[in-house]
């Protein structure tokens, strides 16, 4: 009997109750038997099949994963082949460069990261960006990185010249937020990772 997916959002700081009601959302659209679970400990990634780090402080939410084990726990899981993705702040903590003293990034994405590059939150904005294999999504951008250098990673979309969402084999990584929309496209596309690359866009 096989069992249903379990998706972690790791659960300290940020969007994640937007998270995880976007993943049941998308499991029910999906008719997928899966599981979703806010991780707080290291034993919490147990069986975990795909694993989100959502928005928020990252600096906050770096020192909570390091403080209760999920940091080196995620950093072994990706690197076994569990799928991973990072929104926003998640994806500072995924990337190679951080450019931040405060932030060591997991080098799960060959990527340079220059945080808050859009100012103060009270400068967030929501825009159409075109990703690929998806099409138009609204990209909603709160005090956003910016990815000022993809390096290895395949760029997924731009807005006009920057890069705002990216793939490395089994990693996602975007500077927006697709939980605070209601468009279960990208988490449908991560499901599809999940469940080995059969996605088809479902629409909105």
């Amino acid at each position: 009997m096989l069992l249903p997916h379990k998706v972690a959002v790791v659960g300290f700081q940020g969007d994640v109750s937007e998270h995880v009601t976007m993943l049941k959302r998308t499991f029910r659209k999906l008719e997928i038997d899966g599981e979703v679970v806010q991780a707080r400990r290291a034993e919490d990634l147990s069986n975990a099949s795909g694993i989100i780090l959502p928005g928020g402080e990252s600096t906050t939410i770096y020192k909570l994963t390091k403080q209760f084990g999920l940091y080196d726990e995620i950093r072994r899981l990706a690197m076994s082949g569990i799928p991973v993705m990072g929104t926003c702040a998640g994806l500072i903590l995924i990337s190679r460069e951080t450019n931040d003293d405060r932030v060591k990034g997991m080098g799960l994405l060959d990527i340079e990261i220059e945080r808050n590059a859009y100012g103060r939150q009270i400068d967030s904005f929501i825009e159409y960006i075109d990703i690929i294999g998806i099409g138009m999504f609204p990209a909603v951008f709160i005090r956003a990185p910016v990815i000022s250098n993809p390096g290895a990673a395949k760029v997924m979309a731009k807005r006009k010249t920057e890069v705002v969402m990216v793939r490395q084999d089994n990693i996602i990584g975007l500077t927006f937020h697709p939980e605070l929309t209601d468009d279960t496209r990208i988490h449908e596309y991560f499901i599809s990772i999940v469940e080995g690359e059969r996605y088809i866009s479902t629409g909105r």
